[in-house]
Formats: structure tokens, C-alpha cells, sequence
């Protein structure tokens, strides 16, 4: 722990460590994950916490398709921050990662390789094994982030006993009152021939026709009397739309009952206006001289016959709240089977009435005499747009026509512009009201009360997204997915009366077969055999279910789930007691609209509230300008690299440091300051483990009333520090618990105590009382730093656990946060620490850096200083003594006391000798015949009893 000086008889006790400078983190951290999982450090962990009080985040799961990308390592890593800053806190905090393995995107990856026309049988068992082999990969590259959790026992919504959960859950769905089959509007791709969710649709603008038609009216008497005027000649009710080819499917035109109404006599006939929107619709007509000849309440139109501008059919007039002035006409054309809007509003005025569907689930027009007009049968909507604007313009109806651009929800997978198109499918009910007697929007709108949001915006997220959402289509026309394993009457399609008891027959099946147990069965022998008196007239279910359903329905599925020992019991004591399984989702911003509805909507509809009790969202990852990632730009950061170039820690930290509830940004140079930051608070961790080398805390460890009092002001700064810290961590607020630590470090260390603390470290018997006390307070520090910052740089962590030469089986994982001792100091003393502090900052080194810049001093320890102070820090400076100019770092300082207030700094270069060895200028340097070269102080710690300090 020494090192020679000029002569070998002064040594110093210069620092020593095998905590190198450079971290070399990209090549030592595999090392590092190997002895984790030799040493079962998360069973180890689990067997530590046993017993504790449970903490349980549930684990998004990640789609098993592709390896995983910067958003994904983002959302595993302050998952994996979370899970050790709890584990920290005394809680057991298991985490079993998750993998959504059914679904589309994993059918077109299986179609791509192996064709399309492949028995359905040996299709699922093709996605089946190209999923497990997905997670594998996704498996390991998680891994190697640092994230620990039960990655031998994951799940996986393929697992067939999760596979048969899923449906229990549906089971309990339909239990409860919640799912129906209808015939609605629902977002239909028709590349992926299936209803979407919600989730699954984006929005891209789309250039479209927009065009005013008019749908004449049938009956003038009708029409007189709602305008109160005679009216004479043709009139026409004006809609406006983007989308001509629903024009067939038109089963009513729909006016706001509120509203006034103007028949207005123009060039083209009578037109009728909503009063707010005829200006600028005229406008677009060019119409410049017309007459308003009556005005009416939307009201007085309901119930007026109009005949369709080209089929051999009239529509009525109806009325609707969704009827708005914000563009169009003030009457909008409704068609059942292409909008959610109008299936409701032809539902609340015409319940019996069914949606003209008129094209099918390959977006093309049906090639029979249901539609009207025979030209389009058989056509694409896009073809069919052409001859219907034709057909209006012949028929003398097609009053405006222009482009417009506008957002239109598009397909997430294939980027394709969706319909909106009624079809068959199971829903769950918004409205529906359960056997508690509420409705599920308002169980929902109830659960998302409840619910703590970080950041809080989410919560007006969601809560918009509740209110507005329309009932959730939850079935698929999938090969590859779980299936709803129901019986319905081969007529009226309501389900078998013994339904439940019936699924849990195949839900016992599909625990030893998966899912293929259902496609495979037999539905008729089924029947026969588990309910023969009415087997006859029932068939099987073919749709699959919403992969949005699997995920949603893991906290029933898994968490519950026996297969999960370290969730299940405290999961069933909370929902045995009402309360939700999980205490915390976390997930990207676009959950909102995704896994955190699709969780709260089967949570709700299940077991009466939400599954969680706090939501956290992170934002998206974007490049150093802002832009979003994407391969065509070249602009993809990959976590692989990272890890490859600068190590896992590297992209922890960059993770801890950003402030998630925006978009993280990252880039090359983003990530080269992220190190240099790194390297920052790794030369000063190895700062505190190189004067600790020699430490033995069994022997040497001083209790805290025997050390110096600048000692117990660092610890008193450790103090304040670990409390920001942890508050931060409880907060989830990550960025700001590393902002403490990397100030800590650089300023309340490096700029100030250990700065002092060198002289000492150094120059005092290497045995001294002076260096045990600040070896002891250095120990203490170290070790809250090391647990400190165990969730964010876990394999730095861990080497400072390994340098201390603590227990070698054990890991820092296992620890709790560092019981710091109390420093013992009063309010005044801490007071005149922060004094000296703020006087060494901002006064004395800015006035020696002015000496030194004129030429008149060298470093600061050839500084003397005359410090004339008011009453209030002369008092603080003089209780400091002779220890002041080590705090000073100066050779001499002496404080006199001013009238008034301020400090006024005289510096000037000592007249004395130079200690070789400890470089203080002292009058006594070569007082001693036998030392000609150090000073008194020194001969003293070499030689003598030591120098006493009291402070400093």
C-alpha cells in the first residue's frame, strides 16, 4: 500500500486496487453472466426473500417474432431496475418474463417459408416451433442486458396450460354477461382476411374523392309541412363522403335532431343544409344566388323518404347525436355495415334491421343481384369508386367532387388501408351489463380511478380511450391462435346451454394437447358423447381468439397459474380478497390503447376491477434528431451493438439517465457521453476501493465518534443521498436518482471530501487513528454506493462486491440497502460545514485560481490566505482551527473578524520551504537534521505519535 518517494524512508500510502480504470465491460460481462447462472443467483435471491412481503410487476409480453430491438431492451431494463431496486427494499419481487406467441405475424413468417396451402394441423405446429425457437433467441439477448428473472420457466401464451387459461378466461366473460355475437362494423384487413383490434391500427393519410351527392326526396307533401312552405320541383338531402363505394350499403341518411336546417332554392333544385354549413357548402358548388325558402329543427326531417341516388330503393331520414357541423353537409349518409357510428345509429332507431353488407372479406363487391348496381359486382372498392362517381354523374345527383387528404386507419402489419366492414364475430360489450349489475365501461371507467399512473398523464389517456372505444371484437379467422371453444345452435347461433361445463372439457384437453385438441375434435362425436340430447343441433366454433385476448388475459392465465409458484399464492390470496394481482404493468406508451386496455377490460369483466394497481409508460426510442428508428433510413440503433461495443452497463445507464416519459433518444454520440459519464463514476468508486485495500473491517473499523468531524459530514451527505435516492427509485423517477449519484460523486466527493481527504489518506501513518477514521467512513460510503447503484449498473455492482472481498458465494443482489450509521453531528455543526463549503467554492478557490493564473502561486498548498469574514462565517471558520487550511487545502490559513457583512481574500505565495513529501510549505521543513526534506508533521506520522486532528 506504499510507494516510494525520493528516499525510501518517506513513503506515501498511495492507493492500490484490481478495480482497473477501464471498465472493458463488453468483453468482461459474459464472465460475469456465466457465474451468475452457475451460482443460481435468482434462486438465490428468491430463497433470500422468502416470506417477504410480495411485490409483483407482471411482464408485457413481447411478440415471439424477430430479435429484439433498442425499445425492447429499453422496456426490460427498467423492468429489471424496478425488480432489484424492490428486491433491495426487503420485498420479494419475482420476475417471470413473457413471451405473445400466437397471431399473425408469426402465419405470414411460417407462409413465407413454407407456402400457403399447408394442412392446418401441420401449419400450427410450423408456428408453434418457429415461435419457441424465437424466444429462444429473444431469450438470450435479453440475458446479456443483465436482467434477472425466472428465464428457465418463462411463459408463454403457447404453453398448453396457458393455452386452456385463456379460455377459462372467456369462460368467465361469458359467465359474467359480457360477450355476444353480432353482426357490426369492425376494422376488417383484407390482407390479413381478419378483424383487427384496436391496437392493431394506425393512422396514415390517404388521398380520397370527396364528393356531395344528393338523395332526392320522395314526398314534397312530407317536405312542405317539415319546412312549412310549399315546395314544388325536386329536392334533394346533401351528404358528403370520402368513401363512394359505401354508398350501396346506404340504409339512411342521419340529421342531428338539434340542429336548424335550411331548404335552400339553388341551380341545382332545392338543397337541404344544415344553417351552420351551407355557406361553405354552396361554396364548393360555386353557387352564388340562391333563397332560403324554410328552415327547420333536424327534428321535423326524421322519418322523410329519399330515394338512393342510383339503386331502385328508398332510405329514411333519421336522427343521431354523432351528426356534427365540423365538415360535410350537416347530414351524413349512413351505412350499417362501414361505420360504427351509423351500425348505432340505424341500431337505436331500427333494431331489427341488419347492415347491407354487400363485399365481402376480400374487399371485393358479392357477384350476385344483391348489389343494386351490377357494374361494380365483383370489383375492388377502388374500381368500384370510379363507376359509382360516374352513375351519380349521370344521374344529375353528384352536386361537388374534389381529392382530399386525410388520416385513414391502416393495417399495422401490412401498412394497407382497412374497412370498416360488418361481419359475424364475438364481442365483448362496452355496454353489456354484468351480473353485478354494472355495465363494463363503467367497471372500467371505475378501475382506471383506482389505478396510480407514472407519469400521471396516463390516466387522461386511458380514461379517453374507455369512453370513446367501441365494443371489443375479440374473434379471429386465424389457423394459428387460441381457439373459442364454443358450441352454437346450427340456426340461431346462440350458444350451447351448457357451455361452461363443456369448455372446461376442452380446456382439460388442451392442457395436455394445446390448442390442436380443439381443432382436431371431432365437434359432432364430441357433442354425442358429453351432451347427446341436443348433439344434432349444434356445431363448432372455427374463429380464433384476438391475440390481444391472450395477453390481456395473462394475468388470469399466468400469474394465477400453478405452472408460476412464485406468483400464485399471493395473486389468489388478492383476488380471493378483491384487490388486483399485480402491482405494477409497465409498458410503451402505445399500451395505452393495447395491453394495458386489453388487461383492464378482462380484469374488469372477470373479476370486477383492474389487474394492476399502478400503470408506468415509457416513451419511444428516437435517433439523436428526433426521427423514429427505421432501417430504410439507416438511422437503427441495436442493442447488440451496444452491448458488443460498450457493454451492457453502458446501455443501462443510458436507460437510467433518460428521462422515460418522453421519447429516449440515442445516438453514436449519445452513447459516447453516456460512457464518459460512466467513466466518471467508475474512477471514483475505484477511488474509495483503492484506499480501502489495506482496510480490515473486522479490526480496523472505527466507530463513528472517533473519527474526524469532516468524516462525519460526508456521511451526513451519504445520508441525504441514499434517502433522494431511494425516494427517486419508490418514484420510479430514474433519472433523477442518477443525477444524485453522478453530482455525489463529482461534487460532494471528488470536489470536495475526497479532494481534502487526500492529504490524510496519504501522508498520515499508514495505521494512524487520522487514516483508520477516514478508511472508515470511506468503507461506509462504499458500501451504500455499491448497493446505491446495484439496479442500474448490476455488473459493476457486482465487481465492487468481488473487489471488497466480500462473500465470494453470496451476491450484492441479495443485499438490502446499507444501514448507514448516524454521524451524530448538530444542526449548527452541519451548518458550519456547509458554510466552509459554500466559502471554499465560491470565495477561496476562485480567489487562488486568479493567483495562479497572474503567475503567483503554483497549486494551492503554496497559497496562504488572509480571510477577513462577518460575524456569522468567522464564527463557522475559527471552530475549524488549524484543521482550516487542510479543508482550504492551502498551507496556512488565518480568519479575522469584519465589521460588516461579506469576505474579503488575501492570497499571497509562502515564504517557506516545500515538503517533499507532503508538499505542504511549512516553516519547519528541515527542523529535523536527520530529515532535512520534510516537514515536522511528516517526521511526526513516519516516526513519531502522529499528527492529531481534530476536523479535517
Amino acid at each position: 500500500m506504499t510507494e516510494q518517494n525520493k528516499d525510501s524512508k518517506y513513503t506515501l500510502n498511495l492507493p492500490e486496487t484490481s478495480f482497473p480504470m477501464r471498465g472493458d465491460l463488453a468483453k468482461r460481462e459474459p464472465a460475469w453472466l456465466n457465474s451468475w447462472q452457475q451460482r443460481k443467483v435468482y434462486e438465490r435471491i428468491r430463497s433470500k426473500r422468502q416470506g417477504a412481503k410480495k411485490f409483483i410487476l407482471h411482464d408485457g409480453p413481447p411478440y415471439a417474432n424477430g430479435d429484439i430491438h433498442i425499445g425492447h431492451a429499453v422496456n426490460k431494463i427498467l423492468k429489471d431496475i424496478i425488480i432489484k431496486a424492490k428486491t433491495m427494499s426487503g420485498f420479494d419481487a419475482p420476475y417471470v418474463p413473457g413471451w405473445d406467441c400466437h397471431g399473425l405475424p408469426i402465419e405470414l413468417v411460417v407462409e413465407k417459408a413454407h407456402g400457403k396451402n399447408i394442412d392446418p394441423a401441420k401449419f400450427r405446429e410450423l408456428c408453434r416451433a418457429y415461435a419457441a425457437e424465437q424466444v429462444e433467441k429473444q431469450k438470450k439477448d435479453f440475458i446479456r442486458l443483465g436482467v434477472f428473472g425466472d428465464w428457465d420457466h418463462p411463459y408463454l401464451t403457447m404453453a398448453f396450460d396457458t393455452e386452456a387459461d385463456i379460455m377459462r378466461a372467456l369462460g368467465d366473460i361469458y359467465k359474467n354477461g359480457y360477450l355476444y355475437q353480432g353482426s357490426k362494423p369492425v376494422h376488417w384487413c383484407v390482407d390479413c382476411g381478419s378483424a383487427l383490434a384496436e391496437a392493431e391500427v394506425e393512422y396514415e393519410d390517404v388521398n380520397s374523392p370527396a364528393i356531395d351527392v344528393g338523395f332526392r326526396v320522395v314526398d314534397n307533401a312530407a317536405l312542405s309541412q317539415a319546412f312549412a312552405t310549399t315546395v314544388s320541383g325536386d329536392a334533394y338531402a346533401v351528404i358528403w363522403t370520402t368513401t363512394p363505394w359505401t354508398l350501396p350499403a346506404n340504409q339512411a341518411v342521419s340529421v342531428n335532431a338539434e340542429l336548424d336546417y335550411d331548404l335552400i332554392q339553388t341551380s341545382k333544385g332545392l338543397l337541404i343544409l344544415a344553417r351552420e354549413l351551407a355557406e361553405k357548402t354552396l361554396a364548393r358548388y360555386s353557387e352564388e344566388q340562391t333563397t332560403v325558402l324554410g328552415s327547420c329543427k333536424g327534428d321535423a326531417l326524421r322519418g322523410l323518404q329519399l330515394q338512393h341516388p342510383f339503386d331502385n330503393r328508398q332510405v329514411p331520414v333519421i336522427t343521431g347525436d354523432h351528426v356534427t357541423t365540423e365538415a360535410g353537409t350537416g347530414l351524413v349518409h349512413t351505412a350499417a355495415a362501414h361505420g360504427n357510428d351509423d351500425w348505432l345509429v340505424m341500431r337505436a332507431n331500427f333494431p331489427n334491421e341488419k347492415p347491407r353488407v354487400l363485399i365481402g372479406g376480400d374487399g371485393k363487391f358479392f357477384s350476385s343481384e344483391l348489389v343494386e348496381l351490377a357494374e361494380i359486382r365483383g370489383l375492388s372498392r377502388q374500381e368500384a369508386n370510379k363507376i359509382i362517381l360516374a352513375k351519380l354523374q349521370e344521374n344529375a345527383v353528384l352536386f361537388g367532387s374534389a381529392r382530399l387528404n386525410h388520416s385513414f386507419p391502416h393495417c399495422w402489419r401490412h401498412k394497407t388501408p382497412l374497412m370498416q366492414l360488418a361481419t359475424h364475430q364475438w364481442f365483448i360489450g362496452m355496454n353489456s351489463v354484468g351480473a353485478d349489475g354494472k355495465a363494463l365501461r363503467e367497471q372500467a371507467n371505475t378501475a382506471v380511478d383506482a389505478t396510480e399512473f407514472f407519469p400521471s398523464w396516463g390516466r387522461a389517456r386511458l380514461e379517453a380511450m374507455i369512453k370513446n372505444r367501441p365494443d371489443w371484437c375479440v374473434s379471429r379467422q386465424r389457423n394459428w391462435g387460441v381457439p373459442m371453444p364454443f358450441f352454437v345452435h346450427k340456426e340461431t347461433g346462440a350458444p350451447h346451454p351448457d357451455t361452461l361445463n363443456l369448455l372446461e372439457i376442452v380446456c382439460k384437453q388442451v392442457e395436455q394437447q394445446g390448442v390442436e385438441a380443439w381443432f382436431s375434435l371431432d365437434g359432432d362425436n364430441f357433442l354425442s358423447q358429453h351432451a347427446p340430447a341436443d348433439a344434432a343441433q349444434y356445431k363448432k366454433v372455427t374463429d380464433t381468439l384476438d391475440v390481444w385476448f391472450d395477453s390481456g388475459a395473462t394475468h388470469y392465465a399466468v400469474i394465477r397459474s400453478a405452472q408460476h409458484p412464485s406468483l400464485a399464492a399471493e395473486a389468489k390470496q388478492r383476488a380471493a380478497a378483491g384487490k388486483p394481482v399485480a402491482d405494477l404493468y409497465l409498458e410503451g406508451s402505445d399500451q395505452h390503447r393495447g395491453w394495458f386496455q386489453s388487461s383492464l377490460l378482462t380484469g374488469c369483466a372477470i373479476d370486477g376491477h383492474a389487474p394492476y394497481n399502478a400503470l408506468l409508460t415509457h416513451g419511444f426510442v428516437v435517433d439523436g434528431a428526433g426521427h423514429k428508428m427505421s432501417k430504410s433510413k439507416g438511422n437503427v440503433v441495436a442493442p447488440q451493438k451496444v452491448m458488443d461495443t460498450y457493454g451492457a452497463d453502458i446501455l443501462r445507464l443510458w436507460v437510467a439517465s433518460t428521462d422515460y416519459s418522453g421519447e429516449l433518444t440515442i445516438s453514436d454520440e449519445i452513447l459516447k457521453r453516456v460512457a464518459d459519464g460512466y467513466r466518471r463514476i467508475r474512477n471514483t468508486l475505484r477511488f474509495l476501493l483503492s484506499n480501502l485495500a489495506d482496510f480490515d473491517a473486522g479490526k480496523d473499523l472505527l466507530p463513528v465518534e472517533q473519527w474526524l468531524e469532516i468524516d462525519r459530514y460526508a456521511l451526513h451527505l451519504t445520508h441525504e443521498l441514499q434517502a433522494g435516492i431511494l425516494a427517486d427509485y419508490d418514484k420510479y423517477e430514474f433519472h433523477l436518482a442518477v443525477q444524485k449519484f453522478v453530482g455525489f460523486c463529482s461534487e460532494d466527493l471528488g470536489g470536495f471530501y475526497l479532494d481534502i481527504l487526500k492529504d490524510r489518506l496519504y501522508t498520515s501513518g499508514e495505521t494512524s487513528h487520522a487514516r483508520r477514521a477516514a478508511q472508515s467512513a470511506l468503507y461506509h460510503i462504499t458500501h451504500a454506493l455499491m448497493r446505491l447503484v446495484t439496479p442500474i449498473l448490476s455488473f459493476t455492482a457486482d465487481e465492487i462486491w468481488q473487489t471488497l472481498g466480500l462473500d465470494t458465494q453470496a451476491t450484492v443482489f441479495e443485499e438490502e440497502w446499507y444501514t448507514l450509521p448516524a454521524h451524530g453531528l448538530s444542526d449548527s455543526m452541519l451548518e458550519d460545514w456547509a458554510n466552509l463549503r459554500q466559502f471554499r467554492e465560491e470565495v477561496a478557490n476562485k480567489k487562488i485560481e486568479e493567483k495562479r493564473g497572474q503567475g503567483e502561486v503554483g497549486s494551492s498548498l503554496q497559497a496562504e490566505l488572509d480571510i477577513h469574514a462577518d460575524d456569522k462565517l468567522f464564527d463557522s471558520l475559527t471552530r475549524f482551527g488549524d484543521d482550516l487550511k487542510f479543508a482550504l487545502i492551502t498551507s496556512r490559513a488565518n480568519v479575522y473578524k469584519q465589521a460588516g457583512a461579506g469576505v474579503t481574500v488575501d492570497v499571497k505565495s509562502s515564504i517557506y520551504t516545500k515538503c517533499e513529501r507532503c508538499w505542504h510549505y511549512r516553516a519547519d521543513v528541515g527542523s529535523d537534521a536527520a530529515h532535512p526534506s520534510i516537514c515536522g508533521r511528516c517526521v511526526s506520522n513516519l516516526f513519531g505519535s502522529g499528527e492529531v486532528r481534530k476536523y479535517a
